[in-house]
């Protein structure tokens, strides 16, 4: 039985409400000029993603452009450890991988990043095969890169074993066959997700840049973990195939999906089934509203991929 996804329910490019430009302390304002070294006349808020810190191209009097994220320790915690958890992982990047620089990062009473400002847009939905392709272009090169990895990390069979929690409610809210055979999967992951591999974990396309060239550029470096090489490019065709594109036929032409073995990418698939039609009728966050919607998009998505793939 399959479930229905439908188009994609969150509205590309304003999913997050975020702080402003006007509305940071006086002193940050300055403290960020002073980095940038000219004064901000614009800054154009990038209201994609699905958390509230601050995000912006800023935009100078001398022209420059600079891209700025920016958390409360105080009053956005979680936030604010993220990014610091995002500048340390990009400080360790080395040139090769198509991520935005991190210049300067402060870290105070606000957490405070300073990235490169690449000029480029995220790629359209629903998602195009160019799009795409330039996006598993930058993702081989992250794996050819970053193996081993640069810097100590947590295991994705570590971070990711929460994820078996959401079975027991997803076996409660949906009426669907075969769950026992999908929850058995999911429970096999370990076995299959283990390496030493930078894995980003988060390649969606809110996270991806495209520019003038066609190259793809990977940002929101806020929670890599080791794994197996093959995680971020199987992850990131989730999208994709819920717009319709072919990603079966995508997995037979690349390098790094085309030899892993079919019963492995089941396993990833029932992994991620069980957390996102569990999270998503958590409540929603009011900084997030399309949040909970995007979840059950995804977990609707990989259902429907599961079960085709499982004849179910």
């Amino acid at each position: 039985m399959h479930l229905e996804p439908g188009a994609y329910p969150a509205p590309p490019g304003a999913t997050s409400r975020r702080l402003e430009w006007t509305f940071l302390p006086p002193h940050l304002r300055a403290y960020v000029e002073r980095r940038c070294g000219s004064p901000v006349v614009e800054a154009i808020s990038q209201t994609s993603g699905f958390t509230p810190g601050f995000a912006s191209v800023l935009v100078c009097a001398d022209g420059s452009r600079h891209f700025v994220k920016a958390a409360s320790v105080k009053a956005q915690r979680l936030f604010a450890d993220s990014y610091r958890e995002e500048g340390r992982k990009l400080a360790a990047l080395p040139a090769s991988v198509p991520a935005p620089r991190l210049l300067w990062m402060l870290d105070d009473d606000w957490v405070v990043l300073g990235i490169e400002h690449v000029e480029a847009t995220m790629p359209r939905r629903p998602w195009r095969r160019a799009d795409l392709d330039a996006t598993l272009d930058a993702l081989e090169v992250v794996a050819d890169e970053l193996t081993p990895a640069p810097l100590e990390l947590d295991t994705f069979a570590g971070e990711f074993a929460s994820f078996l929690d959401g079975w027991a409610h997803v076996r409660a809210t949906h009426d669907l066959p075969h769950l026992d055979e999908a929850e058995a999967l999911a429970r096999r992951y370990a076995e299959v997700c283990t390496g030493d591999t930078l894995v980003h974990t988060d390649i969606r396309a809110d996270n991806v840049l495209v520019d003038a060239t066609g190259k793809a550029w990977l940002v929101d470096w806020n929670w890599p973990v080791l794994g197996a090489a093959w995680l971020d490019s199987f992850f990131t065709l989730i999208g994709p195939r819920g717009d319709g594109l072919d990603v079966d036929a995508v997995i037979s032409s690349r390098r790094l999906l085309r030899d892993v073995p079919a019963e492995s990418l089941d396993i990833a698939l029932a992994l991620v089934v069980g957390y996102f039609l569990s999270a998503c009728d958590q409540p929603v966050p009011p900084t997030s509203p399309h949040l909970r919607d995007h979840q059950r998009w995804q977990g609707q998505v990989c259902w429907d991929w599961l079960a085709e793939r499982r004849g179910w």
